[in-house]
Order: structure tokens, then sequence, then C-alpha cells
């Protein structure tokens, strides 16, 4: 057999050096390998590197307890516009909004306005019939994801919806089959908290994010929260408002769904956590109810957004980070980011 000649190696070599540097910056490998990299001096030189990982821009809150709350922000606010990162920009939080979801019901459930052994079919009986198990479907399995009731976010046809009305969303999922039979197991669904607001509205007599400003966000100081973008001044979105999108993309894309809706700083967000974490916001009662109902920190995804919010009780920690990138590799880098973030921490301690 003819042995191969030099330049047939140096021709094997490179394309051995080609698959590896694609398997890096066009896989997830790319976020593996910096996890794997030693860690920085500093979180300040770790969201620096973010943009490393294919993150466009990214902002970072942390609350330790017996330091001064702590602002990071690399890369872009807006890429095409070229404003750079805010950390002091409003961001849709995503499905983060669940927890104040969670946090009005333990509230409503405390003051007997609502019991968590209610079933769908209590609250709405004129959806026996369209939801599957909606006489057998409790409150509290809503809450917890036990339902078995389909995600109505994996419905193709969510993107012909342009009325924003929550019920042509609710309706996605009519006559389809449960995922599997209520209360036997854990799957997440959006249309749980979907739902969980319209009950909350039909038990209060108006909207529930009222009785969450009410309740929750005016008594912490929470200016900087809000209950969706239409609830933000137009003033406060050019020049650093919107991490990903200029102003006359921000309006189009408002997300109406409850659950998913909320535009809130990292600081105000990290403050909320703080609150719901340290028992604060709640009454003993209240406290033991919303313990029993739901986590206690929450990821969040929407196009162009991505955030993680936590509270890590080994450090005293409340740790929250927005990213203006999503779809591809980009979760896999978000959380990797975030986990050499708390790692440091951990390690200054």
């Amino acid at each position: 057999m003819k042995k191969p000649t030099a330049i047939i190696w140096v021709l094997r070599l490179g394309a051995a050096i080609l698959t590896i540097g694609s398997l890096y910056l066009f896989a997830p490998w790319r976020a593996a390998i910096g996890y794997l990299m030693p860690l920085p001096a500093t979180v300040e030189a770790q969201v620096d590197a973010a943009t490393d990982y294919g993150l466009d821009g990214i902002i970072v809150y942390v609350d330790r307890a017996g330091h001064a709350p702590e602002f990071y922000a690399a890369g872009w606010h807006d890429r095409d516009l070229r404003i750079p990162a805010n950390p002091h920009a409003l961001f849709k939080i995503a499905s983060i909004s669940k927890l104040y979801i969670a946090a009005a019901t333990a509230m409503l459930v405390a003051d007997r306005q609502l019991d968590l052994d209610d079933t769908v079919a209590d609250f709405f009986p004129d959806l026996v019939g369209q939801l599957a198990n909606a006489e057998r479907i409790t409150l509290r399995m809503l809450l917890q994801h036990r339902s078995g009731i389909p995600n109505w976010v994996e419905d193709p046809d969510r993107w012909a919806i342009t009325s924003g009305e929550v019920n042509d969303y609710l309706a996605l999922v009519f006559d389809d089959p449960a995922e599997f039979e209520p209360g036997t197991r854990y799957q997440y669904s959006n249309t749980n908290y979907l739902l969980i607001g319209n009950i909350l509205d039909q038990a209060l007599g108006y909207p529930h994010q009222q009785f969450i400003r009410a309740e929750i966000l005016d008594p912490l100081g929470l200016s900087n929260t809000f209950a969706s973008v239409d609830d933000v001044e137009i003033e406060r979105i050019p020049g650093g408002y919107d991490p990903g999108w200029p102003q006359e993309n921000f309006r189009p894309r408002v997300h109406h769904v409850p659950g998913g809706t909320m535009v809130a700083s990292a600081e105000d967000t990290g403050i909320f956590l703080r609150a719901l974490n340290d028992g604060t916001l709640f009454t003993d009662t209240e406290q033991a109810i919303y313990s029993s109902i739901y986590e206690y920190g929450h990821t969040g995804l929407l196009a162009g957004y991505s955030s993680i919010a936590r509270y890590h009780p080994d450090i005293d920690a409340v740790v929250v980070q927005f990213v203006n990138t999503s779809g591809g590799n980009s979760w896999t880098a978000t959380e990797v980011v975030y986990d050499r973030v708390v790692r440091i921490l951990r390690r200054e301690g």
C-alpha cells in the first residue's frame, strides 16, 4: 500500500483542525468547553467574557447578604443601533412571571378567596367537554404543573393568533388528549398558568395584575416592574430599556398570556426574589401555602429574551441574569455563564 505523502498528511491535519474548530464554534461543545475553562478572577470578568459564548448582550444582578447590590453588563443592549448593554434596562422576564402569579394565589388561598382543591370545572363549567379532565384537575395541580393539560406553546397554530385574546390561546388545546392522568406526574405547561390567571381574575373581580401591583410590587417598592410592555411608558424605551429590540419592534412583540407577560429590571426581579425566599413577602400562613405549591426561582424564555432568577441559600445570594439572545445553542451558553458566575461567588465566600 502506498504511504501518504507529506502533502496528504498536511491536508489530513488541516481537515482535523477544521473539524475540531467547527465543533467548538458551531456546536454545544463551545459552551461545554467554556464551562470547563478556569474561572476568571471576578464576576465582572466573567460577564465581560459572556460575548465569547455567542451572546449579544448580558445583564447580571447580584444581591449577597452583607454586600451592596452589584450590577454588571456586557455586550450590546441593541446590536443594530450599537447601544451598549445597560444593567438597569427593562426586560421581558417571560416565565419568571409565574412566581408572581403563584405568590398572589397563595395570598388569596390564605384569605379563603380560593381553595387549592377546587377544580377547573368548578371555576369554568363551560370547559367540561372541551378541556380534558376539567372536572378532576385542581388549582393545586395547575400550580404544580401536574395537570396533564397540553402546552399551548407547542401548538403550531399559535403563530396564527393575532387577537391577543387569552382565550384564543386556551382554545388551542381544546379537545386535545391529556398528556397524562391528573396528578400522576410533572410536566411543565404554560396553559396551567394561563388558566390560573383567569381563575384569579374571576375570584378578584378585576385583573390579577392589579392585585399583584397592590399586594406585592408596591409594598416592595418595585417601580420598575410592569404587568406587560403595554404598561411601560413609551419615553422609557429609547436609549437603553429593551435589550435586543429597537423601539419600533418593542410594542408589536407584546406577550399577553398570563405567566409570561411581565417586564422588570434585574434589580426589581432580585428584590422580589429575595422577599419571596426570606419570608418578608408573606405571612407565615401564606409562606406555608406557597411552599406547598411552587418553586422559589425560575427561568424565562421568549424570542430574544433569556432569563434566570434564583436564590442560592448556601451563599445567601440572589443572582439574576438577563440575556438578549435566544435560539440555537444560546440557552446552553446562558446556563454556563450563570453557573460560572455563581461558582465565582462561592469561591469568594
